[in-house]
């Protein structure tokens, strides 16, 4: 056991040594380069996301170590938030959700004959923003984890409420929605094994279900499938496409320091915004959108081609993602629902999110650190060498991706487990995520209470067993009374603010 800070500071350079030496190998780099090209090039296809793409990818890294799985996988991460700028600029269609506010200025400054201008700004945007979110990785991780070592069960279940009250406020416009979708992925967690006694429940007689519903299964179906049944009946929508031009790709140092105000700000409130457990790129876009246009001299320019508003939209969400992993690595809490995924991932290869990743395994948060920084530079040399080609990904007709990515999420179901069952499970997801679009039920709270939903519980298990079956340890202890009361707190000013909506809707 290591108890002396010499000891410590010997052991951390071990590990940083060893982390580089692995990241610097051929092999690690490859599948850098593949993850950030893949991730990017998803991207920039309008339909496709990165939560599909990571998800599609997990089944062909059961063979890997967990490090060079975690290597592959953030670095489509990476890839995949910044991608989406390509089409959102020329195509007027956001790439990933994370680009819908790049769109509003993004093509007008396309449609004004300078679309070189506005994907330049928007790449080295992206860089900025992840470069600054890696900074804060850095820097809070570790004492987050420590941190979070003083919590027992009762701690960690007030703490998951709390995400996932906040989660639900956030879920959409619709509070009752955000609500209802998080109570629903909650149920989805019910058949299986109960945490407590270990007996069965929900299974209706089902052998199958008595290991519940896998993660990856329902994640392929909820993402992949939902949207193969929307792009079903978009397949002969014809496309408006403006031709790249690279005149005024590469801006001058005096651009740059003019818009630093604006980057460095977009890009912290976008990692502070991916730090919240479940809120996610697309919340931290508009929010620093937001915020520039209202710290802008020249407000009036937003939506008609606007480089604050670029600058704003790509640094922020490209921060989130440096934002989310924090809370993913240092406490085992998604930060999206990419980072559920993720989470799922280390659990398969046998890692633990948490303070005992940092102790068991401290190689790992190492590898994720440094492989988000040098995905990140990947990520800028792609762009810039590949964005011609890349422009014409959004060309590819839908009737040919389609039946190759149902494939893909068919293989990589049944080789979770090798049962067909888990293939009816993505499918029977797939509908189900399709019905809850349609009904304008947003899927990011039902995935995060599907994931935080058995965390909860076990952690409410073990504490009762601790204490005899008494709940008063969550109000006596300090921590666990300071997140029930944020967690009650945030979930009655959603409930008073709805409220307050509901008047004025009504009147109009």
């Amino acid at each position: 056991m290591i108890n002396s800070p010499h000891e410590k500071e010997l052991s951390l350079l071990s590990d940083l040594i060893s982390t580089f030496q692995f990241l610097a190998t051929p092999n690690s780099l490859v599948l850098m380069a593949i993850g950030t090209s893949l991730g990017v090039m998803v991207g920039a296809i309008p339909g496709l996301t990165g939560a599909m793409l990571i998800a599609l990818t997990l089944p062909l890294t059961f063979s890997m170590s967990g490090e060079s799985a975690l290597v592959l996988l953030i670095s489509m991460y990476v890839g995949s938030v910044s991608g989406g700028m390509i089409t959102a600029t020329l195509l007027r269609m956001p790439g990933t959700p994370a680009s819908i506010m790049t769109t509003l200025d993004g093509y007008p400054m396309a449609k004004q004959g300078k679309p070189g201008r506005a994907l330049g700004l928007g790449v080295v945007a992206s860089f900025v923003g992840g470069m600054i979110s890696w900074g804060f990785l850095v820097a809070l991780a570790g004492p987050m984890a420590g941190w979070s070592t003083k919590f027992g069960p009762f701690e960690f279940f007030a703490l998951v409420m709390m995400a996932m009250v906040l989660i639900a406020s956030v879920g959409g416009n619709s509070l009752m929605k955000g609500l209802l979708a998080g109570f629903l992925g909650i149920l989805a967690t019910m058949p299986g094994t109960t945490p407590a006694t270990g007996q069965l429940r929900w299974t209706f007689g089902v052998h199958a279900m008595d290991d519940g519903f896998k993660l990856l299964p329902v994640l392929i179906g909820l993402f992949a499938v939902n949207q193969i049944i929307r792009d079903i009946a978009h397949l002969d929508e014809p496309m408006e496409k403006i031709e790249l031009k690279r005149e005024g790709m590469f801006l001058s140092l005096k651009d740059w320091l003019k818009n630093l105000p604006n980057l460095v700000r977009s890009s912290v409130i976008g990692t502070w915004i991916g730090i919240l457990p479940g809120i996610g790129a697309n919340v931290g876009s508009v929010v620093a959108y937001s915020a520039a246009r209202s710290m802008s001299k020249t407000p009036e320019e937003f939506g008609h081609g606007s480089e604050e508003g670029i600058i704003a939209s790509e640094s922020a969400n490209n921060a989130t993602v440096g934002g989310a992993l924090i809370p993913l690595i240092a406490m085992g809490i998604p930060g999206s629902v990419i980072d559920a995924i993720l989470l799922g991932a280390l659990v398969i290869h046998g890692l633990q999110p948490g303070p005992l990743l940092f102790e068991q395994n401290p190689e790992a948060v190492y590898v994720v650190m440094g492989t988000m920084f040098l995905a990140n530079l990947f990520m800028l040399a792609f762009m810039f060498v590949s964005l011609g080609w890349l422009s014409k990904l959004a060309s590819i007709p839908r009737a040919y991706l389609l039946p190759a990515i149902l494939t893909c999420c068919v293989i990589g179901s049944f080789a979770l487990g090798n049962r067909i069952f888990d293939v009816w499970v993505m499918l029977g997801f797939g509908v189900f995520g399709f019905v809850l679009e349609r009904m304008k039920i947003p899927l990011a709270p039902f995935v995060i209470g599907f994931v935080l939903a058995p965390i909860a519980e076990e952690h409410l298990c073990a504490g009762l067993m601790q204490t005899g079956g008494s709940y008063w340890p969550l109000i006596t202890r300090p921590i666990s009374l300071i997140f029930c009361f944020v967690a009650v707190f945030l979930l009655f000013f959603s409930i008073a603010r709805h409220i307050k909506k509901t008047p004025k809707r009504s009147d109009e």
